[in-house]
């Protein structure tokens, strides 16, 4: 399987891409948790990443909310479920643990959502930061609290649950 990478900056700092045989199959915040070694994102070449970057610029500008490019989520059925339901989540719009939960049909399984979430291995793109605590706080992010409350904020998320067919509490953050 061949893996390359490159790093770019953002407004969140430097972003690590990783692409496995041509398809980006991850995006690293530094100091990210779950984050693999760097000498398993192989050489550096950013050949595989024109659209990528294309599209990260835009969504920085505010240009873009939604991604379209490939992608290559290696996980477990139940982990790339979660990140399907990630997908599903529209810009500046958040969902709760819970909520994930039951459109999984898993009622009851948040905690395991939220194991699943920060295991996600493309940051921003599947937006994991769009996920929080049923009451509106902020919980966990790999890619740090911080970052998080700066990505919600620059989407303009501002309730537990928003949008159609959330079935949130609206309650503010």
């Amino acid at each position: 399987m061949t893996r390359s990478h490159t790093v770019i900056d953002s407004p969140y700092g430097p972003l690590t891409l990783v692409a496995t045989e041509g398809v980006l199959s991850a995006l690293y915040m530094t100091e990210q948790r779950h984050r693999p070694p760097q000498e398993t994102f192989g050489e550096v070449d950013a050949r595989p990443f024109g659209a990528v970057i294309d599209q990260l610029d835009e969504y920085f500008a505010g240009e873009r909310t939604e991604f379209d490019v490939p992608l290559r989520l290696n996980g477990t059925p139940f982990q790339r479920g979660v990140w399907e339901q990630l997908l599903a989540i529209p810009y500046g719009e958040t969902r709760s643990y819970g909520q994930l939960a039951d459109a999984l049909g898993k009622s009851g399984a948040s905690r395991a959502v939220g194991l699943a979430n920060g295991k996600n291995p493309v940051s921003i793109i599947v937006p994991c930061h769009r996920v929080i605590g049923s009451t509106g706080s902020l919980t966990g992010y790999g890619g740090g609290l911080d970052r998080k409350q700066r990505l919600l904020a620059f989407e303009g998320a501002a309730r537990v649950g928003t949008g159609p067919g959330a079935g949130g509490a609206g309650t503010l953050f």
